[in-house]
Order: C-alpha cells, then structure tokens, then sequence
C-alpha cells in the first residue's frame, strides 16, 4: 500500500480576510436583530404614551370647550347682566355681517 500525501489547499490572505469578515457578520446578524427589535420595542412604547398624552390633552380641551359654550350662552349672559344691575336692550344690539 502506498501512502498518499494529503496536499493542502492554501487560502490567500484575501480569501482569509473574506472568510474572517464573513464569520463576524454572520456572528453579529442575531444580535443586531435583538437590538433592533429593542429599539423599535421602546419607540412603540414612547408612541403610545404619546398617544395616550394627547387623548387626554384633547378630552380637557373638549371640556374647556363646552365650559365656554357654556359661560357665552345667551342665559348666562343675561344672569350676569341682572346680578350685575344692568339692564339687556335688544334695540341696541347692531349685528355686523
């Protein structure tokens, strides 16, 4: 039986480098991914609680709304025109169109 010589391939340090890049990336892709997910986990949340901000904001606008329709309505003007002492003539209102 003869021995058989085991030749070896060599790599070229372009080949090396290649290989070496390609190990880290493919090493580094889940955890880019988790890290990513992190991120967009934690903009959700800020965005919800934005969210929630402004539907309050809005549900006191709403009610500051209706508290001054209210305090422009005709009978309260006409209440505090009388606590007042004035009197409310109607022939002196001019509308301007």
């Amino acid at each position: 039986m003869k021995k058989t010589k085991k030749t070896r391939v060599k790599i070229s340090r372009f080949e090396r480098f290649f290989y070496a890049i390609t190990i880290f990336l493919v090493a580094l892709s889940p955890l880019m991914i988790v890290f990513e997910k992190s991120t967009l986990s934690e903009v959700n949340y800020e965005v919800e609680k934005i969210k929630k901000e402004i539907q309050t904001q809005e549900k006191a606008n709403e009610s500051l709304e209706m508290k001054i329709n209210e305090l422009a309505s005709l009978e309260n003007i006409q209440k505090v025109i009388q606590d007042e002492g004035l009197v409310y003539n109607n022939d002196n209102i001019k509308n301007i169109d």
